[in-house]
C-alpha cells in the first residue's frame, strides 16, 4: 500500500490517498484553521474512507497515522476528528491512536 499527500490548491488542507495495485482504495483529509487564539492552526481530520472489500486491514489506520504526521508538521496545536456515533469499530480505531471521545 502507498499513501500520497497532495496539498489542495487554493485551500488549507491536504489530500491523503491509498493506493494498491494502481487503485485508490482509501482517502483522509487534514484541514488547516486559523483562530486569533493561536499563532498556530488547529487540524481538523475529515472524510476518512476506506473502501468496503478493503477494510480491516489497517488502510484506515495508515491515513489517519499520515493525517497526524502531518498535523505535527504543520504544527498544529490540536487535532479534531469526527465520526458518526453508528461506527463503533471507527470510534475504537481513533480511541486506539489516542484520540478523546467527546
Amino acid at each position: 500500500m502507498e499513501i500520497q499527500a497532495t496539498p489542495q490548491e487554493g485551500k488549507q488542507a491536504v489530500r491523503f490517498s491509498a493506493h494498491e495495485n494502481g487503485a485508490e482504495v482509501g482517502r483522509a483529509y487534514l484541514y488547516l484553521i486559523h483562530n486569533e487564539l493561536h499563532k498556530e492552526p488547529w487540524g481538523l481530520l475529515e472524510d476518512v474512507f476506506v473502501a468496503e472489500y478493503h477494510r480491516g486491514n489497517g488502510i484506515g489506520t495508515a491515513l489517519v497515522e499520515a493525517v497526524i504526521k502531518e498535523a505535527k508538521v504543520q504544527g498544529c496545536y490540536k487535532l479534531l476528528g469526527t465520526s458518526r456515533n453508528s461506527r463503533p469499530k471507527v470510534h475504537a480505531m481513533y480511541e486506539g491512536m489516542g484520540f478523546n471521545k467527546y
